[in-house]
This record gives structure tokens, C-alpha cells and sequence, in this order.
């Protein structure tokens, strides 16, 4: 799975698409001692790298961000917040960060000296005027990387086009998150393809 070449399925088809890129292991915990890195091997860092090459725009909770220590990437990210605070020092803002966040997000003003803000709702984030929103700058092949909450409030609002998803040969047990942290849905998905490298799945689905 090292060469690039080799991810031909991957390519995004024409017009918007939301696909999203999330690991768990074998019994559906979304992480590993609270990262989700602690269940990938290099074959799934290669592919998370690809995809986000794929990809216009990365799509990601600020929880997420935050856990994970996200910093620039080559792509666009956008975060979604409600709250911001962020610490606009930190390397997440040495890219180009985009903040989704809402009307009556606390400091507002502030985050626009630090970032490109998109405001996509008055007290929650509508997510799919928000995906609208990042359409209309050109960025209209979203990956989203989570996190589960992020990721459940998609699937709610019936956006999510794709879903890959790393399969990690461990069961770990205890209260972690699951993929999809949300109100119950029953979305029916189409198997579209499988890799194996090692022990890890590498799974990817598609809307019905």
C-alpha cells in the first residue's frame, strides 16, 4: 500500500463529496489510550496521508484537534467549534485553518484575526450550510477525520457520501467511543472495497 498509484479507487468522483476516514478496533473502539494513532500500523498512516492529498478541504472536530495535536497540513483544515478559545499561537494556525463555528460563538472577533471563519448557524453549526459555505470557496471534496461526535452529527444530517474505515486486529473493552457517537440512524452503506495489509481491514463504504 506505498505507492500512490495504488490508490486509484480513492479518487473523489465529480461534484461535492463528503467521505470520511475514521479507525476502530476489531469490537469498535474509536482509540487507544485516547488516541486514535494507537490503533493504526504504517499502512494506515500512509493511506491517512493520501487521502488528505486526495482531499480539498480536511473536516474536523476541535475536540479532535485538540486530543490529537493537530498541526498545518498541506490541505486546508477546517475546524469545527462552538466555543473557539483556541490557543491561535499554537502550530494549527501556521497553515490555512478555516473555524466553522456559529453567530453567537464566544470570541468571534478574535478567531477572524487568527483565521478564516466560516459562520454556519446562529447557536449550532448547520452542517450543511457549512459544507455549502466551503463549497463556494472551491473546496468541495471534504474528508472528514472526526471525531466520533463530528462524525455522528454528519450521518444525522444524511451528508456522509463515503466512509473508510481501519479495521485494528486488538479488542480493547472499557467505555471508549465508537466510530459514531450520536442519536441512533439507520443508514444502510454499499461495501465498495477491501485491502488487507497484515492483520488491519482496510474498508471503504458508500451511500446506498
Amino acid at each position: 500500500m506505498a505507492e500512490h498509484d495504488a490508490y486509484a479507487e480513492y479518487a473523489y468522483p465529480e461534484g461535492p463529496w463528503l467521505r470520511a476516514n475514521m479507525i476502530a478496533s476489531a469490537d469498535g473502539a474509536a482509540s487507544r489510550d485516547g488516541l486514535s494513532g494507537g490503533l493504526g500500523n504504517e499502512a494506515d498512516r500512509v493511506l491517512f496521508h493520501r487521502l488528505r492529498e486526495l482531499a480539498d478541504v480536511v473536516l474536523v472536530g476541535a475536540g479532535t484537534v485538540r486530543a490529537e495535536g493537530y498541526g498545518p497540513a498541506k490541505v486546508p483544515l477546517a475546524v469545527v467549534s462552538r466555543t473557539l478559545g483556541f490557543d491561535y499561537s499554537s502550530p494549527l494556525f501556521q497553515g490555512r485553518t478555516i473555524l466553522v463555528t456559529t453567530a453567537t460563538a464566544p470570541g468571534l472577533a478574535e478567531a477572524r484575526e487568527h483565521a478564516e471563519v466560516v459562520v454556519a448557524g446562529e447557536n449550532s453549526v448547520d452542517h450543511r450550510l457549512a459544507l455549502k459555505l466551503l463549497r463556494e470557496r472551491g473546496l468541495a471534496k471534504v474528508l472528514c477525520e472526526g471525531g466520533p461526535t463530528l462524525l455522528g452529527q454528519l450521518v444525522d444530517a444524511d451528508l456522509l457520501d463515503e466512509l473508510c474505515l481501519t479495521l485494528s486486529p486488538v479488542l480493547l473493552g472499557g467505555d471508549a467511543q465508537r466510530v459514531l457517537d450520536g442519536p441512533k440512524v439507520g443508514r444502510e452503506l454499499a461495501l465498495a472495497g477491501v485491502r488487507q495489509d497484515g492483520d488491519h481491514l482496510f474498508l471503504r463504504y458508500r451511500r446506498r
